[in-house]
């Protein structure tokens, strides 16, 4: 397997990681579906979209709180 093929499926496990993330996060029905579709139809930016600033995220500090 070459590097075309790691990262193939470093992608998916990604894709993966972040659906699974999705599904389970307690946003309603519109925003998952929006983070499926941007994860789904855009792979790695996607992933890292959610990743930032998707439902649950806690890579922003501060994000989602209010005062």
């Amino acid at each position: 397997m070459g590097y075309s093929g790691i990262a193939g499926v470093l992608a998916l496990l990604l894709t993966i990681w972040a659906l699974v993330g999705i599904l389970q996060s307690g946003a309603d029905g519109t925003t998952k579906l929006i983070w499926v579709l941007v994860v789904i139809l855009l792979p790695i930016v996607g992933f890292v979209l959610w990743y930032l600033m998707g439902p649950g995220s806690k890579a922003l500090p501060g994000r989602g709180t209010s005062g």
